[in-house]
Parts: structure tokens; C-alpha cells; sequence
């Protein structure tokens, strides 16, 4: 749906975005995770067709972002990290004033204005003033007015960006709700943990270049030498057991090298699944009084730490 082909943006001798490579599929939520200055508000602007590439191509769809802007824009509904609102407007003229610059018709504007605020959770604003709104309830009728013209893709640049916990939570609940909707979403966000949870992949950018690249789970398995197995063991395990225990695991394929906390083996694994399985097996055949096995990939916001550390410095 998404497909950026050696993409670079140079401010004069200033490179924002260099020679991105990246292809987003239609029905995906794609996160954007960068510092500040990395690049992800200049790609969006790019494929909102508010700049123009320098070099390399972009497409939505299949139309060219500087080819065929006007086409573009139907298919892309664009909320950027600060927007302005009007003043002395309520929220319904807000959004039908948005209606009228994408032409729908003005017998289909109330029916399309009501489903859009049941979708943000703004029905009981459609009288409010736009500017007595809350920051939260501005970000969420900005969102309201990108979905105006029901576009295909979503190019989301900071949504949950300055809200309180509670407002980043309806937020989140909103997305998950326009994913479930099919649209292709392409989103920025400082707040990791909650960006691991909404996307089916993500883009580490750092210094204009896309650093690496897939689910949360894949990137990990690329930065970490070795996955966390976490092997819990009942608390009235006894310190005969726990040393047999040890013993095991120093001759197991796989195992890299492991502590003990209390009653959970923490073990630093790089095989196979099937030398997990076996790996649990023994320990059961042991009559080890094993709980439960979990595995620790890390988390978003350790794996941006990992990635981004040292690079471009």
C-alpha cells in the first residue's frame, strides 16, 4: 500500500532522509520509531505530498506522491504532530467545513459527522467549541477530521503525543478500532510501549536511515545474541533441587549461560525451539517442580536503546 524507494530529503546541506527503502502492506499498522530529528516527520510529510523528495520515489497505492498528488490525497487521511484549530466553531461545523473541502455531498454530511464522533467518542461534544476542547479532545477530532473522505491509509505523526495516560488510552482504543476497520496505518509515537502493542510491525530510523526493520519479536531475535527463558520453579523448591537443576542446564544445547533469582532459572538461550522443548523436558524428567517457562524477547524500548545507541554519532 506503502512503497518508498530510495527516498532522500536534504535541507541544504542537511540531509533529513537518506536513501530510505521501506514497503508497508495494505491492512498493516506500521510504527515509525525514532528520536527527535530522525526523519519520521519528514517522510510523512513526503508521502502526505507537503514536500518533495529531493531524490528517489514514494508511492500510496499506486500513485506517485509528487506524480499525482491530487490522487494521493484522496487515498490518505494525514493528522500531523501539531494542528491548528479555528476558533469560534463548534465541533459539527468543524468537521463539516473538512466535508465541504472534500466534497461530500451536504445531505450526507450529518449522518457521516455522527458516525465519526461515536467513532472518536466526541458525541456528547457535537456543541462545543473547538477551542474549549481539551488536548485530548482535539487530538481525537483531528483524527476525526482525517477520516472525513473515509480514506484507505492512515499517516498518523505523533497522535498520543502531550495526552494524560487516560487520553492516550481512548487513543490507543480508537486505532485498534480503525485497524480492525482494514486501514493501512502509518504511525509515529515516543511512547514505546504502547506503539509495540498496536503495530504488526515496526521502523527504527535514526539520522535519516531506516536501521532496522520487522515485528517486535524479529528485531530482537537480530539484536540480541540470545533470547531470555525464564524458568519458574515452585517457592518451595529446595537447594538440592536448584543444584541439580544447574547441573542440567550447563550441559544443554543452547544454553549460553543462566542465573539463578530465588525460585526462577533465568537462562540465556540461543537454540532451536525444538532444543527448548527438550530443554523442558529434561527438567520435567528431573521431577524438577517446574511452573511455568516464558520467554523475554525485550521490550520496545530497550530494543530502540540497543539499536539506536552509538548510531550516526
Amino acid at each position: 500500500m506503502i512503497r518508498i524507494e530510495g527516498l532522500t530529503k536534504r535541507f541544504g546541506k542537511f540531509t533529513a532522509v537518506s536513501e530510505l527503502d521501506l514497503y508497508i502492506p495494505k491492512g498493516s499498522v506500521f510504527g515509525f520509531v525514532g528520536p527527535n530529528g530522525a526523519g519520521k516527520t519528514t517522510t510523512m510529510s513526503i508521502l502526505a505530498t507537503l514536500l518533495e523528495p529531493t531524490s528517489g520515489r514514494a508511492f500510496v497505492g499506486d500513485y506517485d506522491v509528487t506524480v499525482h498528488p491530487r490522487a494521493v490525497r484522496q487515498l490518505i487521511g494525514y493528522m500531523p504532530d501539531f494542528f491548528g484549530v479555528y476558533d469560534n466553531l463548534k465541533v459539527t461545523e468543524y468537521l463539516d467545513f473538512y466535508a465541504g473541502a472534500y466534497e461530500i455531498p451536504v445531505s450526507n454530511r450529518a449522518v457521516l459527522i455522527r458516525d465519526l464522533l461515536d467513532l472518536v467518542n466526541l458525541s456528547d461534544k457535537v456543541d462545543s467549541y473547538v477551542d474549549h476542547l481539551s488536548r485530548g479532545m482535539k487530538q481525537r477530532l483531528g483524527l476525526a477530521r482525517s477520516l472525513v473522505h473515509d480514506p484507505e491509509v492512515l499517516i498518523l505523526d505523533e497522535p498520543a503525543s502531550g495526552l494524560d495516560p487516560r487520553a492516550r488510552i481512548e487513543m490507543k482504543e480508537i486505532l485498534k478500532e480503525l485497524r480492525r476497520m482494514g486501514k493501512t496505518i502509518l504511525i509515529s509515537s515516543h511512547i514505546l510501549p504502547e506503539l509495540a502493542e498496536m503495530c504488526t510491525d515496526i521502523g527504527v530510523i535514526e539520522n535519516g536511515k531506516l536501521v532496522a526493520v520487522g515485528s517486535v519479536d524479529e528485531i530482537a531475535s537480530k539484536v540480541y545474541e540470545s533470547r531470555l527463558l525464564r524458568i519458574k520453579l515452585l517457592p518451595t523448591v529446595t537447594e538440592a533441587q536448584l543444584q541439580r537443576a544447574t547441573a542440567l542446564l550447563k550441559g544443554k544445547q543452547g544454553v549460553r549461560h543462566f542465573k539463578v533469582s530465588d525460585n526462577t532459572l533465568e537462562v540465556a538461550f540461543d537454540g532451536t525451539e525444538q532444543d527448548q522443548q527438550l530443554l523442558l523436558a529434561a527438567l520435567v524428567q528431573e521431577q524438577l517442580p517446574v511452573v511455568s517457562l516464558s520467554e523475554d524477547t525485550g521490550n520496545l524500548e530497550d530494543i530502540f536503546l540497543a539499536i539506536t545507541k552509538g548510531v550516526g554519532s
